[in-house]
């Protein structure tokens, strides 16, 4: 007699080293042809996390050997108390700003700057960019955001920080032709940046569905070293923020540190053999 039931790789959280703070589930002035976040067509949803719930995971998570603070979401600089909120987890651990770039320009460097003077700590950034050629990259995301994102990486370099591009492999590139595209930009640009300041991920697109049984090698994903915050709880990772098969618990007093490989975006995941959101920091030793 057959039977459909199946067993879904389950896997345990070795550390909680990456702590993905969701700044907004809804609010970005961007809507991206390869974006997996469902956004609503015909208002805007002021969804933006408290900074009540980011101090209180700080403080559950005191004992967690946490590395890195990841800003992300829809746009994190879409939430009006960004900066106090950028302060506080800079006293916990160093800040990656998961960004499309379009709010920073050579002020804002500037004053980001000198917020990360006041901390031991480090601000990095991870600019959103799809293509090394222009029109390509806009027709993804919208008219102009090739030259956004190039002006806020100008402002950082400026500014000595170290940006990192994070590429979405929406056209399904090899990656020596991405190295080579951004390296010509880092070159006609003088940004002193190399190929380790590229992060490739692969697109998930929403429109296949391979839920189910899924099974493949991988070194790190991120749901084995993080757990993302949201206003709504705690999940898995940013795949699964707010979905209801990623949920982890209401905080991190008390949360589920097992998951189950058992979605299309875990597929992507496994896929790519690596961690997506996080950074592998060994490449920059």
């Amino acid at each position: 007699m057959k039977t459909n039931i199946y067993q879904s790789e389950v896997i345990n959280m070795k550390s909680l080293n990456n702590l993905f703070i969701e700044m907004s589930a809804k609010s970005c002035n961007q809507h991206c042809k390869h974006c997996f976040i469902d956004f609503p067509k015909y208002k805007k949803d002021l969804d933006f996390i408290s900074i009540e719930t980011v101090k209180q995971a700080l403080n559950d998570t005191m004992t967690e050997p946490i590395e890195c603070i990841y800003l992300t979401g829809a746009e994190p600089m879409t939430h009006p108390d960004f900066n106090a909120l950028l302060r506080l987890c800079l006293k916990r651990s160093n800040v990656c700003i998961c960004t499309n770039g379009s709010f920073i320009n050579e002020k804002k460097a500037r004053f980001l700057k000198k917020v990360e003077e006041e901390s031991t700590n480090e601000i990095i950034f991870k600019i959103s960019m799809d293509h090394y050629d222009e029109v390509k990259n806009d027709d993804v995301r919208y008219r102009g955001a090739f030259r956004h994102a190039l002006f806020a990486i100008k402002h950082l370099v400026k500014y000595n920080f170290n940006p990192i591009i994070a590429f979405t492999n929406y056209y399904n590139l090899h990656c020596e032709e991405i190295y080579e595209g951004f390296m010509n930009i880092f070159s006609r640009n003088s940004f002193d940046l190399d190929t380790s300041n590229i992060q490739i991920s692969p697109w998930h697109d929403t429109s296949v569905k391979t839920e189910g049984e899924i099974c493949g090698r991988w070194d790190k994903l991120d749901c084995e070293y993080g757990r993302i915050l949201t206003s709504t709880g705690v999940y898995t990772c940013p795949f699964l923020a707010n979905d209801y098969r990623g949920r982890c618990g209401s905080s991190f007093s008390d949360y589920n540190k097992r998951s189950s490989l058992e979605t299309s975006f875990c597929n992507t995941c496994i896929k790519a053999e690596k961690q997506i959101f996080s950074i592998d920091f060994s490449k920059f030793e």
